[in-house]
This record gives C-alpha cells, sequence and structure tokens, in this order.
C-alpha cells in the first residue's frame, strides 16, 4: 500500500486533486489586493455593439479607452488570427491603437505546427539556471494574432491550459518548439514593471522559481503551478461598453494591470475552478495576478508522494501493532484519532501553501484497519462465509436460468424488422429471477404470422420449466403446419398433459393473423381476455373463450373465433399480471384502467401501446413488489 502510494497512479492522482479541491473550498483563498482588472466584452456589451468578433476599428477604440486612463499593462486574451473582411484598414488601426501603451497578445499553444506560423514566436528572453532539462509542457506549434497587430504589442503571454474539466494547474512558463514562452499573465506583469527577461531557477525537485525582477514565483519542476482560487467577484471586472462610453471612472484602471477578454455567455470562455464554479478564463489570469502579490502560493513539495506514504507507514505500523491487542472500541477510537491526526495534518500544511494528500493515507489506514480487524473474526466469520457463497452460487445458477429463458424468446423488432403489412411488439418483466410467463411470434408461411402469450400456474424455478416445455410443444405443434389456433390447442392439451407430475397448468391466448387479408382466427385457453381495436374505434375485450387452461380438462376440444382486423386495426394480449398488478393499498389494477389506457392509444404503433401500459402499471404499482409477471404482446394490421 505504501508503494502504491509512493508511485501514485492515475486513480489516486484523481482523487488527489478531487481532495485538494476540498482543501480550496474549505479554506478559499481571500482577494486581499487588487493589482488586475478584468475588461470584459459582454453579454450587456455584446448587445449593445454587436455580435462578436467585433470589427477591429472598434476594438481599436476599446484599446484607445483602455490607454487613455494609463493602466501600467494590458493583457490581451484575445486572438485575431483572421483578417478583418470589414475594413483593409481594419488591423492597421489596431496596431495603432496597440503601439503607444503597453500591451501583451496572446499566443495559442497548438500540439501540431500550423502551416501559417511555421516558426516559434518572437518573447522576452528566459534566463535558466538548472542542471538539467526541466520537463516544461511542450507545444509543437501556436496560434497568434496578424502580424501587424502582434507586431505592435511589447509582449506575447501564452493563454493555453491543459484542463480537460476543472482548471486546478496553469503553466507559468511552456516550450513552443524550443523557444520559452511565459503565460499571458506573467509577461503582463513583467512589461508592466519595465523587466527585460525572465529567470528560472532550479533548486532540484520540485524547487523551482520563477524570476520576474524582485519577486519569485514558486512553481512546480514542469513549470505549472496550483491555482489558489477565490470565489468570483464582480469587482474584478468592468464591462467593455462602460470603457467605451466613458461611464467607468479611469481611477478603476489607472496603473492596474488591464486584462482584456470575452466573457459573453454564448462564447464558451468559461472553465470550472477548483471551487466548483465557472468563470471567464480571463479571470483566471486575473486570480494568477492576484497571487502573486498577496504571496499566496500553493506548491507540491519535492516527494510529496513519498512523504504521504511514510505518514501512511507510520499510521499503518501503530495499527499493526495496537489492533490485535485492544479490544475493538479502543481501536476504532485509535482508527478515528489516526484520522483526525492525519486530516489536521493536511489542513495545517494548506495554510503553509503546502499540498499533502491526506487522503490516500487516511484511506489506507481505514483499510488496513478493516484488515487486521476481519482477520481478528476470521474463524468465526468462515461458516458466514459458506453459507454466502452457496447462496451466491444459487442466485448465478437462477441468473444463468434467467438468461437462458429470456434467450428462448422471440425479438419481434428483428424477425419482422423489415416487414410492412403489419407491426409486432412483446414485453416480458419477469416478478422473480425466472418465470411462468411466455410469449412467441413467427411465420408460418409467407403470408400468415401465429403470436402467443401464455401464463404457467406458479412462480419461480418450476413454472419457468413448465413455460419452456409448453413453449416448445405449442412452437412445434405450430410448425408442424397448424392453421387453426385451437387445433394447436387440442394437440398440445393431450402431450403436455401427458407428462405433468405436478398438475401444473396453462393459460394461453393463440393468434393467426392473415397478412393479406386481415383476417384473425383466435383461440383462448382460459387467459385474460384480449383487447382489440378497429380504426377510429374504442377498445373492446374479446370475450370469445376456446375453452378451459391447457392440462385441466384432458381431451376438451378447443373452438376458434375470428375477427376481420382493417387497416390500422390492432390487437393487445395481456396476461393477469397486469390486470392484477396491486398498488401499497392492495387495489388490483383491473381491465377498466387498462381499456382506459387503450383508449388513448388508438391509432398508436404496437411498441407505443406495450410501452405505454407498462409504465402506466408500474405508475399504479408505485412502490409495490411486483407479484406477478407481466407479459404484453400487440399486432398491428398496416
Amino acid at each position: 500500500m505504501c508503494l502504491l502510494v509512493g508511485f501514485e497512479p492515475a486513480p489516486l492522482a484523481g482523487l488527489r486533486d478531487a481532495f485538494f479541491d476540498t482543501y480550496q473550498k474549505l479554506m478559499p483563498r481571500q482577494r486581499i489586493s487588487a493589482p488586475a482588472v478584468v475588461v470584459a466584452i459582454d453579454e450587456h456589451s455584446l448587445d449593445e455593439r454587436g455580435q462578436w468578433p467585433w470589427p477591429r476599428t472598434l476594438v481599436a477604440q476599446l484599446m484607445s479607452a483602455i490607454d487613455a486612463a494609463r493602466p501600467a499593462a494590458v493583457g490581451v486574451d484575445l486572438l485575431f488570427v483572421e483578417p478583418d473582411r470589414s475594413s483593409p484598414t481594419a488591423d492597421a488601426s489596431l496596431a495603432q491603437a496597440i503601439q503607444p501603451g503597453k500591451v501583451v497578445m496572446g499566443i495559442a499553444g497548438l500540439e501540431y505546427r500550423d502551416r501559417r506560423y511555421p516558426f516559434p514566436p518572437t518573447v522576452a528572453p528566459t534566463r535558466v539556471s538548472s542542471m538539467r532539462e526541466l520537463p516544461l509542457r511542450r507545444f509543437d506549434g501556436h496560434l497568434q494574432s496578424r502580424p501587424e497587430i502582434n507586431k505592435a504589442a511589447d509582449g506575447r503571454g501564452l493563454i493555453s491550459s491543459d484542463a480537460k474539466q476543472i482548471v486546478r494547474r496553469v503553466p507559468l512558463v511552456a516550450r513552443i518548439g524550443q523557444v520559452i514562452v511565459p503565460a499571458l499573465a506573467i509577461e503582463t506583469l513583467r512589461v508592466a514593471a519595465g523587466i527585460p527577461l525572465l529567470r528560472i531557477t532550479d533548486a532540484g525537485g520540485e524547487r523551482v522559481s520563477l524570476g520576474i525582477g524582485d519577486v519569485r514565483v514558486p512553481m512546480q519542476s514542469d513549470g505549472t503551478t496550483y491555482v489558489y482560487f477565490g470565489y468570483h467577484d464582480p469587482e474584478r471586472i468592468i464591462s467593455a461598453e462602460e470603457v467605451l462610453t466613458g461611464k467607468a471612472a479611469p481611477e478603476l484602471l489607472r496603473g492596474k494591470v488591464v486584462l482584456l477578454g470575452v466573457t459573453g455567455i454564448g462564447l464558451l470562455d468559461f472553465q470550472t475552478t477548483a471551487l466548483g464554479e465557472r468563470i471567464p478564463g480571463v479571470e483566471i489570469h486575473a486570480q494568477i495576478l492576484e497571487q502573486i502579490f498577496d504571496g499566496a502560493y500553493l506548491h507540491r513539495p519535492t516527494g510529496a508522494t513519498w512523504i504521504e506514504a511514510a505518514l501512511l507507514a507510520a499510521a499503518g505500523l501503530a495499527l499493526v501493532f495496537c489492533v490485535p491487542a485492544l479490544r475493538p472500541w479502543v481501536s476504532a477510537s485509535l482508527l478515528v484519532a489516526l484520522v483526525a491526526l492525519l486530516v489536521a495534518g493536511g489542513l495545517a500544511a494548506f495554510r503553509f501553501g503546502v499540498l499533502l494528500n491526506v487522503a490516500t493515507p487516511v484511506i489506507g489506514a481505514a483499510f488496513l484497519y478493516a484488515t487486521l480487524l476481519a482477520s481478528t473474526l476470521a474463524e468465526a466469520d468462515r461458516q458466514r462465509r459458506a453459507l454466502r457463497e452457496a447462496q451466491a452460487r444459487v442466485a448465478g445458477e437462477l441468473e444463468a436460468a434467467r438468461r437462458i429463458q429470456m434467450g428462448l424468446l422471440p425479438a419481434p423488432r428483428e424477425l419482422f424488422g423489415a416487414e410492412q403489412r403489419f407491426s409486432l411488439e412483446a414485453l416480458l418483466e419477469p416478478a422473480r429471477t425466472v418465470g411462468g410467463d411466455f410469449y412467441d411470434c413467427f411465420m408460418l408461411d409467407g403470408q400468415h404470422v401465429f403470436f402467443l402469450v401464455g401464463d404457467v400456474s406458479g412462480k419461480g424455478l418450476a413454472a419457468s420449466l413448465f413455460m419452456a416445455l409448453s413453449k416448445s410443444l405449442l412452437k412445434s405443434i405450430a410448425l408442424r403446419g397448424g392453421r387453426d389456433p385451437a387445433e394447436i390447442f387440442n394437440q398440445a392439451n393431450a402431450e403436455i398433459s401427458r407428462d405433468n407430475p405436478e398438475s401444473l397448468f396453462v393459460t394461453a391466448f393463440a393468434a393467426i393473423l392473415d397478412a393479406r387479408t386481415g383476417r384473425l382466427a383466435f383461440c383462448s385457453a382460459g387467459h385474460e381476455p384480449p383487447v382489440a381495436c378497429q380504426p377510429n374505434g374504442t377498445p373492446q375485450r374479446l370475450m370469445h373463450s376456446g375453452g378451459p387452461p391447457l392440462c385441466v380438462v384432458r381431451d376438451f376440444v378447443y373452438t376458434s373465433s375470428t375477427l376481420d382486423l382493417a387497416p390500422g386495426g390492432w390487437l393487445c394480449a395481456v396476461t393477469d399480471g397486469v390486470t392484477e398488478a396491486m398498488n401499497p393499498r392492495r387495489e388490483l389494477y383491473g381491465s377498466a384502467r387498462l381499456l382506459g389506457v387503450l383508449a388513448a392509444l388508438a391509432g398508436a404503433a404496437p411498441q407505443q401501446i406495450v410501452t405505454a401500459v407498462r409504465d402506466d402499471v408500474r405508475r399504479f404499482a408505485a412502490d409495490a413488489e411486483q407479484s406477478d409477471d407481466v407479459t404484453l404482446i400487440c399486432v398491428r394490421r398496416n
């Protein structure tokens, strides 16, 4: 377990990040200084000036208005990659507006090399003091603004982040090709301070810092930093429309680091922070600048995972020596004390900006405690485990029986997917793992379709075995040339009754539809009456009875009835699991409610009818336990 924590595979890294998010939610960064302000192209600005992208001449007016307030520097979290089609001189106007001020343009890192920018970007130099090659994030290519606009700026900074869902770390420096490119916030701060270059100092491990003049910003060895987020503050943001119209007081921008970006909801530049908020991407740059000014950093120390492994080792050794020798309640108290100590240590370290993941030592200690406690009770649990294993085997065998039983049932959509003359849908939901209901449907020849629904007396495994026998015999008899449902029942009654020592019986409804004429021959063996509906008609129950259930009266002679289905007419047969479904008040669903549901579906397709009845039965039964199998089959003549 200590090795697992020390090497920290991907699942534990995800747990670590989620735990660090919890730290931030418990102790979010408080905004002390306000070095940065965001000029936002927000919903109000878009309503007043039109949708984004704006003409470069309008952006030039905005840049001039910002520069008039004399900010320390302006970071532009935007890209102007394509030429402005509104005016051939638009790019020159924007470049002219950028030239007087201290402006930093954004660069987007790409995983591939864009043919428009075959060479690395020109950025401020970075001096690296290191005995190793730092594993900085590397981009193969980049995108930046038009050459005329880009050249007018005093600096260029990276605006890309590797965050897939939640922004936790951002690169302060990264490589594009072989060139080290600072982040937009860092480059804007450098331009504001008038510092000619940046310095990276590597003291080994994770002791790496980025120097901006006299300021040292700690970062991880890969050039990233953990962002210590504060909650979204509207005071950070000024609408671009207010700047353009002069409503924003110049004092709000004077001497500040101004970040220009889009915050309109439809522009998709919103990021989820460790606090669970979705904020504009440009505001993250502002929060990084606040961190630097306030000196509120989060840092993962060198060998952090092995520190956490050592914490687990210490807690684990205490448990290994104490749990076997103590009473369970005393050892449980020891575990609680160790967990509390680890959590308190993690929170205290976070107070000082050190990120330690105590979740893995806590989980490891809890797992170890459970293992130790279980080992002391192993012999007492042996028989219970054997019993559980036997139950699991029975459950597995029942599940296999269920799969076999459900596999015996045909899939109407696959059988009749290309059929245009009629539509057929069926459904079976057993009340237990296996049940006694069944249905079947198949073509007897090119014109006649046979369908059947049945219900074996009893429940569970015995009923499922008898169901398989009954279904197989009925299908075999029908395929041997049966064209009359009553004759099929006559033969099935004789054959099934011959080997029925448990005196089980089967209610069944069978029908044969002539797809050319719509003539439906049907017979009911003591089954729930089906419901038929002609086009523009009212659903009616077919009370014709062909005889008693199969295997009740030996040598009974069943009789068939007929019904002519007009195009659009349908018939729906159900088992008594539908009409006898009970709700928590032990009220029956009943045939009246079934007819009420079907009345609203007179012109519906079989799939809609079957789904609607099933859903209504579920609503009626609510939380009551399903007492019987629910089976439906519906056929419509098209």
